[in-house]
């Protein structure tokens, strides 16, 4: 039998059923949700992590007051995150099958990026 879980939050949602045929995974907002693939899933939490590496050690080059947007991307996704290294919003889009976009705004992303660096789905 699969693992399955949910993870939330204000604002976020994360959700991993291992049974499931296809759509494995779930991401939401406060006012949406998608189903993604396994595949899908294992990549936004992937590019989660590393958008959130980069901004940290982004974090040494600026000044306190700089913003600054930082996108990763893979075959089927695209997230950018926008604010500061240490407080940044989170944007996707998913380039696959039902196509679909989603944000996250600083503190629903703050604890989404705690929540998918612990997953064990993988």
């Amino acid at each position: 039998m699969g693992q399955r879980f949910t993870k939330e939050g204000q604002g976020w949602r994360l959700g991993w059923d291992g049974d499931a045929p296809l759509y494995k995974g779930l991401l939401a907002g406060s006012t949406w949700a998608i189903e993604l693939t396994e595949a899908e899933f294992q990549t936004f939490c992937r590019l989660v992590v590393e958008i959130g590496q980069t901004m940290g050690a982004i974090a040494a080059e600026l000044m306190a007051e700089e913003r600054l947007a930082c996108e990763a991307e893979a075959d089927c996704l695209w997230l950018e995150a926008e604010g500061f290294p240490e407080a940044y919003s989170l944007r996707f889009i998913l380039a696959t099958g039902r196509r679909c976009e989603g944000e996250w705004d600083v503190a629903a992303t703050q604890q989404l990026t705690q929540a998918a660096r612990h997953l064990t789905v993988f």
